[in-house]
């Protein structure tokens, strides 16, 4: 197999790098059952984004009038002059959407009365926008436009923006059992359904969202209405016969069911993927995913960053053509690496296959990641892998989706560490300290993860119980993984990425996995013109990049030899608590190689850069010197 970098070529043969005939159809195990332990890596994390993340989008939404628009949309009726719409594009209430998604997640881990009636009051607001029929989408409202309701599926995100709405209202009733918000997502939904359908209108939504929203709804309701409607929608893509449509770029230009290729905007692809597993996993239609192989090989094979970015080009904020993957350009829209999270998540869960789960971690500690501040309250659109030192986060953009993305995803990560399968079988998917409950077994997690190379799992089912208890083995270990189950170190079988511990299980019994961390170092395929000559490094899931902080005398000019030697640090004063490399390298002052001369490095977490001084950022380092320089 052909691949960006061999470091994926490890991960998938470590599986069966094919689709099973028959999914697994694992279940996450709910966001409201995991603790995620404070002091930890993704709880001090979580504590930035309950603490400054979420204010910082509650007071944005404020100050752009976002949540304005609802109380203007609220004011207007039958006779009443058009009013002023605030914000540059029309979609602004998905922000909304998002970080009331956001919130209520945070408030699903830490209930807060403040916060509980903070997501009432502006629910209310959008509950007074949202029109006797149901539709409920305030640009046209305020302008006193409900004319042109549904005419520009294409290009207005009415469904996307709906999307957002259904999605929020299910994590805000999955989180505080009430039924205002998702009452109000009901009845858009079944408005949406009055248009949309079988002799109805049957437009294509134009940035995919509400897919996946419908089933969730599906999930919730049990009414089967928003799976079909949500099928529906899948069904349209390709059959453009009569109706606007953007082809590629909003992966229009063939059903879903012939798609091998991935084309076009990168977020609408990834949301669009997620919602065809949705929907093919609650409808048992499986001939939905029969293209999803072909699909994920031609992104993580020929398409993807290092990083887990997705969508070179700013042109389209999506892909191009195979192996077009240049550094100080990249676009790596920080949405997409979130959109390309969930469709690993989804995946993983599908197929019960750890080399999802893999990217699905690629993304957490680094497209994703670097996305947000250290300290939560600036962002990342664009994730560039190459700056000379222009590049910095923004408190905000005119276009919004970033910062509350990041905040959703981030408030969900406990989500995404445990699953459960057949015979009451456990995955262990992420790495994440703290406690699981699930259904009759609790689960300890103690580990400095991912600086540290040990995890101590406790396990404590109320009665002795048979089950597997299956751990992921990243596909970066690629070898000496080790585990001990009370103390003796035993083998057990692998099956699809994880190492499978199937025995009766006792309360206080423990499994010490060790997955040893070396340095690595990374090559892109030689097909990628803008890594020629150049190396990537990375110990555990963390890519590493050298800044201008750290590297005063200039990082253009560094020279890394293959024989040089790198160590770890552990910094905990450094970017929040982090282990740097250090290493040998040479400073190329001409042609002449007689005129190099011996220097050190420092290279830090791609995640933690941008949140000192300005400077310059590479993540490719020279390994020839041809390159140096550029």
């Amino acid at each position: 197999m052909r691949c960006i970098i061999p470091l994926l070529a490890a991960t998938i043969a470590m599986s069966t790098g094919q689709t099973f005939a028959q999914p697994a159809n694992l279940r996450p195990v709910p966001l409201a059952d995991v603790r995620v332990e404070p002091a930890s890596f993704w709880g001090t994390r979580l504590r930035v984004n309950r603490e400054k993340t979420l204010p910082h989008n509650l007071k944005m939404l404020e100050e752009t009038g976002r949540i304005t628009n609802f109380a203007t949309a609220a004011e207007k009726g039958a006779g009443a002059s058009p009013g002023t719409f605030q914000g540059k594009f029309f979609f602004n209430d998905s922000d909304v959407y998002k970080v009331l998604e956001g919130a209520a997640c945070i408030y699903a881990a830490n209930p807060d009365s403040q916060l509980d009636s903070r997501m009432d009051s502006i629910i209310a607001q959008i509950a007074a926008a949202q029109q006797p029929d149901g539709y409920l989408y305030t640009f046209y409202t305020v302008r006193n436009e409900l004319d042109k309701r549904w005419t520009n599926e294409k290009d207005n995100h009415e469904t996307y923006c709906a999307g957002h709405l259904i999605e929020a209202a299910v994590a805000h009733h999955r989180a505080t059992g009430k039924r205002n918000f998702l009452d109000i997502a009901i009845k858009l939904a079944n408005h949406i359904d009055s248009i949309f359908g079988p002799g109805k209108k049957r437009d294509a939504p134009g940035h995919e969202e509400i897919e996946l929203a419908l089933v969730k709804l599906y999930d919730v309701t049990k009414d089967d209405r928003y799976l079909k409607l949500a099928q529906f929608f899948l069904e349209q893509r390709g059959y453009t016969d009569g109706r606007a449509s953007s082809k590629d770029y909003d992966q229009d230009h063939k059903p879903v069911r012939e798609q091998r290729e991935i084309v076009g905007h990168a977020v609408r692809a990834m949301y669009l993927y997620s919602g065809v597993i949705d929907v093919a996993r609650a409808s048992g239609d499986m001939t939905l995913v029969q293209s999803m192989d072909s699909l994920w090989h031609d992104a993580v094979d020929r398409k993807m960053y290092v990083t887990g970015g997705i969508g070179p080009s700013a042109k389209n904020e999506g892909f191009t053509h195979p192996y077009d993957l240049p550094n100080e350009s990249a676009y790596c829209e920080t949405c997409a690496s979130i959109g390309m999270a969930f469709w690993n998540q989804r995946l993983a869960l599908l197929y019960g296959d750890a080399k999802y789960a893999d990217l699905v971690e690629r993304e957490m500690y680094n497209g994703i990641l670097a996305g947000v501040s250290l300290d939560g309250e600036k962002f990342f659109y664009v994730n560039p892998l190459a700056s000379k030192g222009k590049h910095h986060r923004q408190p905000w953009f005119d276009c919004a989706c970033c910062p509350p993305n990041v905040l959703r995803f981030i408030a969900s990560i406990g989500e995404y560490a445990y699953a459960t399968g057949g015979n009451g079988s456990i995955y262990v998917n992420q790495y994440i300290a703290g406690t699981a409950k699930i259904g009759d077994v609790s689960i300890d997690q103690e580990t400095d993860y991912p600086w540290d190379e040990n995890i101590l799992l406790t396990i404590r089912p109320k009665t002795p119980k048979q089950f597997a208890l299956r751990l992921r083995i990243p596909g970066w270990c690629e070898e000496g993984a080790a585990v001990a189950i009370n103390g003796k170190e035993v083998t057990g079988a692998k099956q699809h990425g994880y190492l499978v511990l199937d025995r009766e299980w006792k309360d206080g019994d423990t499994v010490e996995l060790h997955l040893p961390m070396p340095v690595r170092r990374v090559y892109a395929d030689p097909s990628v013109s803008a890594d020629v000559g150049r190396v990537a490094l990375m110990r555990g899931p963390i890519v590493y990049c050298v800044e201008g902080a750290d590297n005063p005398e200039g990082i253009s000019n560094l020279l890394l030899t293959r024989d040089a030697k790198i160590e770890i640090e552990e910094r905990k004063d450094l970017l929040g608590g982090v282990t740097v490399l250090k290493g040998e390298a040479k400073r190329v002052a001409s042609a002449d190689p007689s005129t190099d001369k011996p220097a050190t490095f420092t290279a830090i977490p791609y995640f933690a850069w941008d949140n000192r001084e300005p400077g310059g950022m590479i993540v490719w380092l020279a390994e020839d010197r041809a390159v140096t320089g550029r």
